[in-house]
């Protein structure tokens, strides 16, 4: 798989500190201090970039930190019980990789790097570069809730009993409570979107979320001919897992003051990355182990939900849909289901799509506004293939 997060990577390491956000060095330690980047000269990462594969984790780490301690703050409320169940995804230890802040805090600083700042009144504009920030990471803090919501709604519905490696939180509180957690979430997260008083913001992030009920319905109420449906899953699978990223980024170039363009550019970004992480998903629902998954392997083909790599070893076994359509109580049935996925190249399919989207993803961000010539130097940096693997399993 070839370069994702590393192009949104080298508009932070591939610009010389001193020069970042158009201020010259003795305005930057406000900025860097409020938003937790280095307040460095140098430029640590530099040409060792070229020679080691990076964690962009690390790039973010200390927003991403504070972006947790944030997420926890938000979900106090009045009643300890709401409080506890509200909170239980965002305890350490439990809380994911913060996938979703660590790819818009990145398009943040890939955003802003490509803002025409004025030097002159150098106060004012880190002013609003710390305040710029702020609003990016309060987007960040957003989709988080979003997704948790999302997440503790999709075990209801699912009736799963494990998320993130532990009980989810329907098995531990029980249905009704996790139901008004997951309310609770999303309309802290609608409170904090009208903070913003971006209506077209507050547009996109409201779409996003109709888009997971949306996904959501479309899995739940699909006919047998829409569950043997290439279109169908790859429509549901936008609504479910690609529409808040995307959508999500887009904010933040638009709150950059980003041309129409270039924030599309950040939208194909992230609607392509997410399609990308559940193709991977949907591999390691076939390949992985409950252990590394943090909730059970085949869940998803025993609760009858049929993903891209049934759908491929369909078009090779056409007889496989005669089993889709008995359904999956049987666990006969699933038996007979991977014995055909087996013999196909449903898995390897899967895989070549995920590629091809994570390609596009990298080409959205191959298209932005170089910064300076060291960006094209270091977006040819290529990362890991087993990255985006390792990205799915630690955060679901």
């Amino acid at each position: 798989m070839t370069v994702l997060f590393s192009r949104v990577i080298t508009r932070i390491s591939g610009t010389p500190r001193k020069t970042l956000f158009g201020c010259p060095q003795h305005c930057q330690s406000l900025v860097f201090s409020t938003s937790c980047l280095s307040s460095t000269d140098s430029n640590p990462k530099g040409d060792a970039l070229l020679q080691e594969k990076v964690d962009p984790f690390s790039l973010v780490a200390d927003e991403i930190s504070l972006v947790s301690k944030r997420l926890r703050s938000s979900a106090v409320a009045k009643v300890p019980e709401l409080a506890s169940a509200a909170g239980y995804l965002f305890k350490e230890g439990v809380e994911g990789k913060r996938t979703c802040s660590t790819v818009l805090l990145l398009m943040a600083t890939a955003m802003d790097i490509h803002r025409s700042e004025s030097p002159l009144n150098c106060i004012g504009n880190t002013l609003r570069i710390i305040e710029l920030r702020r609003r990016q990471q309060l987007i960040a803090e957003i989709t988080e809730m979003i997704h948790v919501a999302s997440l503790i709604h999709d075990d209801v519905l699912d009736d799963a009993d494990t998320r993130r490696g532990i009980g989810s939180l329907n098995s531990v509180v029980g249905n009704k409570l996790a139901v008004l957690a997951g309310d609770f979430l999303l309309f802290r997260a609608l409170g904090a979107l009208a903070s913003l008083k971006n209506t077209v913001v507050v547009s996109l992030l409201v779409t996003a979320v109709e888009n997971l009920v949306t996904g959501e319905t479309m899995q739940m109420a699909a006919t047998i001919e829409q569950h043997c449906s290439m279109e169908y899953y790859m429509q549901k699978t936008y609504y479910k897992t690609a529409s808040l990223i995307s959508n999500s980024c887009k904010a933040i170039a638009l709150l950059s003051d980003q041309t129409p363009g270039v924030a599309m550019l950040a939208f194909e970004y992230g609607k392509n990355l997410g399609l990308a992480y559940q193709f991977i998903d949907d591999i390691l629902d076939f390949t992985g182990t409950s252990a590394s998954l943090g909730k059970g392997s085949l869940s998803d083909i025993r609760q009858g939900i049929i993903t891209a790599p049934i759908l491929f070893a369909m078009e090779e076994f056409p007889q496989l849909q005669a089993v889709i359509e008995q359904g999956f109580n049987n666990p006969a049935n699933v038996d007979t289901a991977l014995e055909y996925l087996w013999k196909s190249h449903g898995i390897q399919r899967t895989r070549e799509l995920a590629t091809k989207h994570a390609n596009l993803a990298a080409a959205a961000i191959d298209s932005l506004p170089e910064s300076s010539s060291m960006d094209v130097r270091f977006s040819l940096q290529a990362y890991d293939k087993n990255f985006l693997i390792n990205f799915v399993i630690l955060d679901q």
